[in-house]
């Protein structure tokens, strides 16, 4: 009996375990490093061969896998905060207490007391670390994407990355010789935009003059930057650019083109009077000239048009007011209001339609085109009578259209005109098919019936009765040519 207590005291006293006592002064300080112990002591009980093997969660998949590791971060992000709350009105004990880091360490690393991470934290840390989260582990990106981050790409690579949309930084590009190195790859690339974006760039790091003096030998390069200056409105390195290349020609027409931007009508007019001077050519001087008269008689039309349309003493201008200002016009609009509203006005007014075509040499196809379309909006068929009659030396009078009567025809049926005015000029149609193709179109049947009677075309006269109405004058008409 005391053999047995003897061996039962030696037993106690050898143990790697220490006894429980009241007496320590930190509970739980001490039953935490003696579960710890516990769990290292665990290494002789299971076998060290589990490592091998396939290490699984509770859901059976592979621990430490994307599918799981989502799913577990998942779950402890809903019941962290609970777990914790709870762990700790519970005590050390409660393994609810400690962040969620199962992704991190399988099953048998947990009795092993090994961690599957060098970055595990230990228990001790768990419990003062309260704002650790669980993320599923990131993927290791390719090689080539660290590569994106290089500041050593040679010019041609550079294109070549820019041409795939990737971003580079070309301000490693220092010396000139890189810069212009890198403006031929871009343009050996015939990419428009990377050679715009190279452009831009050598815009702003080089001096105009070295910018300059490169391009003029680079006429691919030179073109993009001189349609990229145009677009961006940055004239005043255009015209420098312009200047330097002796372009004068088109330095004058970008010079002129500012006008567009002047709002001032008054301000406009100067302006165009100083564009004459500029190094146009032949052509172009005369244009600038005719811009410039133009906008003068505009100004002179339209003041004297708003007193007599604020006095009500034209009877044009009460019965159709204007729905805009001549200012600005072309040339085919002014024409065109002055034939609808001054269209009787003599010749040596600035408002007359004939002066108008004096000065600025409108052609007759041009003038008779206009003139008619006005006056038919009008209404005004003696004026379209007259635009058409001529005389002849012996005094006969005649029709005649610079612009063929089919096209007169479709103009006057587009402005309504009565059947009567139409059939007066279907029939000066020389072409008899067409002649017929508009009568039967506009339903001019006197034409169509003497046509057919012309052309002794007794049975396509007979099928064309049957498109008149019964007992009309056209209907009698064709059973007279019928019958004699």
């Amino acid at each position: 009996m005391s053999r047995a207590r003897a061996d039962e005291e030696e037993y106690w006293h050898s143990s790697k375990f220490r006894a429980f006592t009241f007496d320590d002064e930190d509970d739980e300080l001490s039953q935490l490093k003696e579960s710890k112990r516990a769990v290292n002591s665990l290494r002789d009980i299971v076998d060290d061969d589990d490592d091998d093997l396939e290490r699984v969660s509770w859901s059976g998949e592979p621990v430490g896998s994307i599918s799981w590791s989502i799913k577990e971060t998942a779950s402890s992000s809903t019941s962290s905060l609970e777990g914790r709350d709870s762990g700790l009105q519970k005590g050390s004990s409660s393994y609810a207490a400690f962040p969620k880091q199962v992704s991190s360490y399988s099953l048998s690393s947990l009795f092993k007391g090994r961690n599957k991470l060098p970055s595990f934290q230990s228990l001790s840390d768990a419990l003062s670390d309260t704002g650790v989260k669980n993320y599923a582990p990131e993927l290791r990106r390719p090689k080539a994407e660290y590569k994106d981050y290089s500041s050593d790409w040679s010019p041609k690579d550079t294109v070549r990355r820019m041409q795939r949309g990737k971003v580079c930084s070309l301000e490693r590009f220092r010396s000139l010789q890189d810069k212009l190195v890198l403006l031929d790859e871009a343009v050996a690339g015939h990419d428009g935009n990377v050679i715009t974006a190279v452009l831009i760039f050598l815009k702003r790091t080089l001096r105009r003059e070295i910018l300059f003096r490169e391009l003029e030998v680079r006429q691919v390069a030179l073109c993009h930057l001189i349609h990229f200056l145009k677009e961006a409105g940055e004239q005043k390195l255009l015209l420098d650019l312009l200047r330097f290349l002796d372009r004068t020609e088109e330095v004058a027409l970008s010079q002129y083109r500012e006008h567009l931007n002047i709002q001032d009508v008054e301000k406009r007019r100067e302006f165009l009077k100083g564009c004459i001077g500029l190094p146009f050519s032949a052509e172009d001087t005369s244009h600038i000239q005719d811009h410039y008269t133009l906008l003068e008689r505009q100004i002179i039309i339209e003041a004297n048009d708003r007193h007599l349309e604020t006095a009500g003493q034209s009877e044009v201008f009460r019965k159709y007011p204007r729905k805009a200002s001549i200012l600005n016009m072309p040339l085919v609009t002014t024409l065109f209001y002055s034939c609808f509203y001054h269209y009787t006005e003599a010749e040596g007014t600035f408002s007359s339609p004939t002066n108008l075509k004096k000065t600025f040499k409108i052609p007759d196809k041009q003038y008779v085109l206009t003139a008619l379309a006005a006056r038919a909006k009008l209404r005004a068929w003696d004026d379209v009578d007259a635009l058409f009659t001529t005389k002849n030396w012996l005094g006969y009078t005649k029709k005649k259209a610079p612009i063929g009567f089919h096209r007169v025809v479709e103009i006057l049926q587009r402005n309504n005109a009565p059947v009567q005015v139409l059939q007066e000029y279907v029939r000066l149609v020389e072409d008899v098919e067409m002649r017929l193709n508009l009568a039967t179109k506009y339903k001019c049947h006197d034409v169509v019936i003497e046509t057919y009677k012309d052309l002794k075309d007794r049975i396509q006269l007979t099928a064309y009765k049957c498109k008149v109405e019964r007992g009309s004058a056209e209907e009698e008409k064709i059973n007279s040519i019928l019958n004699n």
